[in-house]
């Protein structure tokens, strides 16, 4: 989306950073192996990217940095406002809450165990950390393909600073949605011993999306899905703020004390429909031979059959290949209800074709201002001491908590039919206590590590009132699940460097974990409340009143052994190349799937919901080159 005009205003209280030599690029360093490094030092593919770099590239959702960092990409469901990191290939493709996703995000060392919360907004943050591969051995955490670690801008004892950043915008679409952002941050000594830093960030976007709904769009037998259907879409009401404080008492112990907050209210999810058409190839001849279906595109232009039908020779004979109105998995004359093509030309199935193509205006009906909201809230608590000896010990203490509610309509076009709904209540609790030393020519770190999620999520497909649903059912209806899963899982971890000459070091890593989970499933059909409430008939949690033969529950627990390890060879040519090589080994725990009702009982009922633990065996090489007098960095990894 372009804007047409975009001012901003930045004032300082107090600027400081380090000074650079001219064109020599500035030192990031990293706490990949949980001791600050320079990036160039760790034998680990990753992207680091500083506060600053940040502002300059323009990220300000966690999820941007993807779009800067090879071999991270970004998925997600309900129009873009639950998306997740896929690293290296390695992605989720079952965005129910429940289930965590297999490549970690952390917040200052704090996990963000439910996916939605990995979307947020990015601001004081003093950098980020993308690690691409396994990491299971001291991070843990389900990061089989990687991890991405955002790092806050902590209280400075050297004195106070600041800054407020105001940005005005306008997208360049036909409603002329304005948008404004507010973003401050200010802190510094309140004592020799006590610092303080407090930082805000408030957006307030229009929606984007212009919707030309009116009920004379709606099948005539349909009506509106409820009071305030056809709003714009695209809108975002966010207001999030930070506060850390810092306490040094003396030279050898620190204390951290953060607590971060957010809440957003939008509206249904924002996206416009395509058309689709299928072609269906007979390989054949063979009248009781179905065709097969090889490909799907965008419907051309004044095309009006339901699908085209290609000979064994790949030539479109010109014929309709029909469809199944009823299933989808049949070839049938008319789509099995007698229908002569598509009621309009290039349209989708109900004849709806998005006014202006690709551009920001669309008519659909299931579409509310302020439907869905999202608020998480976290406080973390972190202990580091320098015992007499040598060695450093840290705590970390960490809980979580995260709502969330949101809504998509399946076509995004006037026709009451569906709308998919999502929404989690959870909390996450994690306490990590780690000891670390070195000797002439080792380093080492060991810890012990707990975690706890508690979540319910509700998920489903909505009828509402005046769909499909209700006017040949007779009821406006939530085809819903229901899922709680309780986790609890220890580990026990450790790694060690060990320099066999000057310059050849031998690293190995071991984690253990033991995973407890307790969870419960209700399934059902039954009626719905409204289209601004999910799953609130006593059918999803009693099924008896669920509608007959919809009502499905069941509940299991299991307790599995895992573990993850390391094992890595690094060969430092000169100061400025470092070689290195090795395999890692990650995991996934296994845990349960949570579907909806066809999908239930299409995978097999009640024998398709548990599944295995994830295993990724990860054997890597690569290389981190200095040039130039630091002028040019060039890193690469197979």
């Amino acid at each position: 989306m372009l804007r047409n005009a975009l001012t901003s205003a930045v004032a300082a209280v107090t600027l400081s950073g380090p000074v650079l030599a001219q064109n020599v690029l500035e030192e990031v360093v990293v706490v990949a192996q949980k001791r600050e490094q320079n990036l160039q030092e760790v034998p680990i593919a990753i992207n680091a990217f500083t506060g600053r770099q940040m502002n300059a590239l323009g990220v300000s959702e966690s999820f941007d940095i993807a779009a800067f960092s090879p071999g991270v990409h970004i998925s997600g469901n309900l129009a873009g406002q639950n998306t997740q990191f896929s690293i290296r290939g390695v992605t989720q493709n079952d965005f129910n809450d429940i289930i965590e996703a297999p490549n970690a995000v952390y917040l200052d060392e704090g996990y963000i165990a439910v996916a939605q919360a990995q979307t947020f907004a990015v601001f004081d943050v003093n950098r980020v950390e993308i690690l691409k591969g396994p990491q299971g051995t001291l991070f843990g955490r389900n990061a089989t393909g990687g991890l991405v670690h955002f790092i806050s801008n902590a209280p400075s004892f050297d004195g106070m600073e600041g800054y407020v950043d105001v940005e005005f915008g306008q997208f360049d679409v036909p409603n002329n949605a304005n948008r404004t952002v507010l973003e401050a941050a200010i802190g510094g000594p309140l004592s020799e011993t006590f610092a303080a830093r407090a930082a805000i960030r408030y957006s307030d976007q229009d929606p984007y999306l212009q919707n030309l709904y009116s009920n004379a769009n709606q099948l005539p037998f349909l009506g509106d899905p409820g009071p305030g259907s056809g709003a714009d879409l695209g809108d975002d009401d966010t207001m999030a703020a930070r506060i850390r404080l810092a306490f040094e008492p003396t030279d050898r112990l620190r204390m951290d004390l953060s607590f971060n907050y957010s809440d957003s209210e939008v509206a249904t999810g924002p996206y416009q429909s395509k058309s689709t058409f299928a072609i269906a190839q007979d390989h054949d001849s063979n009248a009781n031979t179905p065709p097969e279906l090889i490909n799907v595109i965008n419907t051309p232009a004044g095309e009006s059959r339901l699908s085209a039908l290609y000979d064994a020779n790949g030539n479109d004979t010109g014929l309709d290949a029909g469809g199944d109105i009823e299933d989808g998995d049949q070839w049938l004359p008319g789509g099995g209800g007698g229908l002569p093509g598509r009621l309009a030309p290039g349209a989708d199935f109900f004849g709806y074709l998005d006014p202006d193509g690709d551009d920001f205006t669309f008519s659909g009906d299931f579409a509310f201002a302020n439907q869905g909201s999202t608020e998480n809230s976290g406080i973390n608590f972190k202990i580091s001491y320098e015992l007499s000896n040598g060695m450093s010990f840290v705590s970390i203490t960490d809980h979580k908590d995260y709502e969330k509610l949101l809504f998509i309509d399946v076509d995004s076009a006037p026709v009451n039919q569906l709308a998919n709904y999502a929404a989690v209540d959870a909390t996450s609790f994690t306490q990590e206590f780690r000891l670390s030393g070195e000797t002439d020519r080792s380093r080492w770190v060991a810890g012990v590590y707990y975690l706890n999620i508690d979540s319910e999520s509700d998920n489903g497909l909505k009828g509402p009132q005046a769909s499909f649903a209700d006017v040949f059912g007779g009821v406006p209806i939530d085809v819903g699940t229901t899922a709680g899963l309780e986790t609890d899982s220890y580990s026990v971890f450790g790694q060690m460097e060990f320099d066999l000459t000057d310059r050849v070091t031998l690293i190995g890593g071991l984690r253990a974990m033991r995973e407890e989970k307790d969870f419960e499933l209700n399934i059902g059909v039954a009626p719905s409340e409204s289209s601004f409430v999910v799953n609130t008939h006593p059918c999803f949690s009693d099924a008896s009143q669920c509608f007959p033969g919809t009502g499905v529950e069941y509940s299991d627990d299991i307790s599995e052994n895992y573990w993850t390890g390391k094992l890595q060879v690094t060969f430092d040519m000169s100061d400025d190349l470092m070689l290195y090589g090795g395999m890692n080994r990650g995991v996934k725990a296994g845990s349960y799937n949570a579907p909806l009702l066809g999908a239930f009982y299409g995978a097999g009922g009640p024998g398709s919901l548990p599944y295995d633990e994830e295993v990724l065996t990860s054997y890597e090489g690569g290389f981190k080159a200095t040039l130039g007098d630091g002028l040019t960095r060039i890193n690469g990894s197979v």
